[in-house]
C-alpha cells in the first residue's frame, strides 16, 4: 500500500470506528461530487459540438472515446502512483491535473479545433482517473467491510448530485440558444464554465493538501491454508469478471446518457429543440442519485448480488420499451434508466474487490481501466446509430445489462 510517514498512524478499516472517519468522508464526498459534475459535462459537449462542428454520430462519439479511453490508459499507472504516494497525494496530483485541462478549454475554444477539444478532454480524464483509482477504494475501507457497498453508493449519491446538476449547469451557459448561434459563438460559450471548473479544482486542491485524512492501509490477503498467496489481483476470477461488470455497466450508462437529448430530438420521440432536451437529461442522471441514497439503506439489509441482478433486469426492460414505444413512453422509459443504473458501479467495484488485501490497489486501477467501456460502447452505439437508426441502437446496451445481471446472480462470488 501507500508509503507513508513514520509519524503518520496507520489505522486499519476493520477496527476503527466509523466517527473517526466522518470528516474524511466528507471530504472524499465533495471530490465524487465534482468529477460526476465534470464527467456529465460531455454529455452536453456531445450535441454541442457535433452542431458546432457537423459531425455525424460516430464522430461525435469521439468525445466519449477519447475521455473514457484515458481510462485504459492511465488507470494501471494511477494504481501504482496510489500505492506508492497515498491516496491523499494521488487525489491532489488528480486534482491539478483536472485544472489543467479545464484551462486547455480555453484555446481549443479560440482555436476552434475538434482535435484540441479531444486531446483537452483526453487530460481532463486523465486527471479523473488518478482520482477515481484513489478515492473508491479509500471509502471501501473507510469503515466496515460488511457497509462497503452501503457506503460506497452512498459516496456515489454525490457522484450523482453532480451528474444531475451538471446538465442544468450546462445547458444555461453552453447549450442555450446554441441551435442559433455562429460557430464563434458556440467555441466562446465553452471557455468560462471550465475556467470556473479549473479555479475550483486548484481551491480544492489546496484545501485536500493542508486537511488532515486517516492513513488507512487494507488488511493483508490471507491465503487459505495448503494454498500458495497469489501474486497478482488477476488470479481472483471474481474481480476479472467484475472488470468485465464495469466495462459494461459505465458503457451502457454513458452510451444511453450521451445519446439521450438526440434521442429526444428524433420526431418520431418527442422532436424537442436541444436545449429542453439537455434540461431533461438531468431526470436519468437525477434517478441514478435517488437510487443511490435508497440503495445505500437497502444493501444494509439485502445481499449486494441480489440488488445488483435487480437493478440490471429492471434497466434492460426500460431500455427495451424505448426501443420499441414511441412518444413519451419511450422518453419516460429512457428518462427511468438512471433509477436502476444508480447502484450499479459502486456494487460491483465493491463486490470485485472484496478480501483482495494487499491486491487492492491493483484491483482498483484494473476496475478502473475497465471505464473504458465508457468508450467503446458508445462508439458502437455511434456506428450502429448511423447504420441502423438511433433507437434501435439501443440494443447495446441491453447486452451489458444482461451480463451485469448475470455477475450480480453468480459472477461475483468467489472461486476456491
Amino acid at each position: 500500500m501507500a508509503t507513508v510517514s513514520t509519524s503518520a498512524q496507520v489505522l486499519v478499516a476493520t477496527s476503527a470506528p466509523a466517527k473517526k472517519y466522518t470528516f474524511a468522508f466528507s471530504i472524499v464526498s465533495s471530490l465524487f461530487f465534482l468529477f460526476g459534475f465534470i464527467t456529465c459535462l460531455n454529455d452536453i459537449l456531445l450535441p454541442h459540438l457535433k452542431g458546432m462542428f457537423t459531425l455525424n454520430y460516430t464522430e461525435a462519439s469521439l468525445i466519449a472515446f477519447c475521455f473514457f479511453g484515458a481510462y485504459f490508459l492511465v488507470s494501471l499507472p494511477a494504481g501504482k502512483v496510489v500505492k506508492r504516494y497515498g491516496y491523499k497525494h494521488g487525489i491532489i496530483a488528480g486534482l491539478l491535473i483536472t485544472a489543467l485541462a479545464c484551462g486547455m478549454f480555453y484555446p481549443a475554444a479560440e482555436l476552434q479545433s475538434y482535435p484540441f477539444f479531444l486531446f483537452s478532454l483526453f487530460i481532463l480524464a486523465t486527471g479523473i482517473t488518478l482520482i477515481q483509482v484513489a478515492v473508491n477504494p479509500y471509502v471501501s475501507i473507510l469503515g466496515p467491510k460488511e457497509t462497503a457497498s452501503s457506503r460506497l453508493n452512498l459516496a456515489q449519491a454525490f457522484n450523482s448530485l453532480g451528474t444531475t446538476l451538471a446538465p442544468l449547469f450546462g445547458v444555461a451557459l453552453i447549450l442555450n440558444n446554441s441551435e442559433f448561434a455562429t460557430t464563434v459563438e458556440r467555441a466562446s460559450a465553452v471557455k468560462g464554465p471550465y475556467l470556473l471548473l479549473a479555479t475550483t479544482l486548484i481551491i480544492l486542491a489546496v484545501i485536500l493538501y493542508f486537511a488532515k485524512l486517516p492513513v488507512i492501509a487494507p488488511e493483508a490477503s490471507v491465503p487459505q491454508e495448503g494454498k500458495k498467496a497469489r501474486t497478482s489481483a488477476l488470479e481472483h476470477r471474481h474481480l476479472v469478471l467484475g472488470a468485465i461488470g464495469i466495462f459494461c455497466y459505465v458503457g451502457a450508462e454513458v452510451a444511453i446518457g450521451s445519446y439521450i437529448v438526440n434521442f429526444l430530438n428524433l420526431p418520431e420521440i418527442m422532436n424537442l429543440p436541444e436545449a429542453s432536451a439537455g434540461k431533461l437529461l438531468s431526470y436519468y442522471w437525477g434517478g441514478a442519485m435517488v437510487g443511490r441514497f435508497i440503495g445505500s439503506v437497502v444493501l444494509r439489509k439485502t445481499g449486494p448480488g441480489k440488488v445488483l441482478a435487480g437493478t440490471a433486469v429492471c434497466a434492460l426492460l426500460l431500455v427495451l420499451a424505448a426501443m420499441l414505444t414511441h412518444g413519451q413512453v419511450a422518453m419516460i422509459a429512457i428518462l427511468s434508466v438512471g433509477l436502476f443504473n444508480s447502484i450499479m458501479f459502486p456494487t460491483i467495484f465493491t463486490l470485485a474487490i472484496d478480501d483482495l488485501g494487499d491486491h487492492t490497489a491493483q484491483a482498483s486501477g484494473i476496475l478502473c481501466m475497465a471505464i473504458v467501456g465508457g468508450a467503446v460502447v458508445p462508439l458502437l452505439q455511434g456506428m450502429l446509430a448511423d447504420k441502423l437508426g438511433l433507437q434501435h441502437s439501443f440494443f447495446l446496451p441491453i447486452l451489458c445489462y444482461l451480463f451485469i445481471a448475470h455477475y450480480g446472480l453468480k459472477g461475483h462470488k468467489h472461486a476456491h
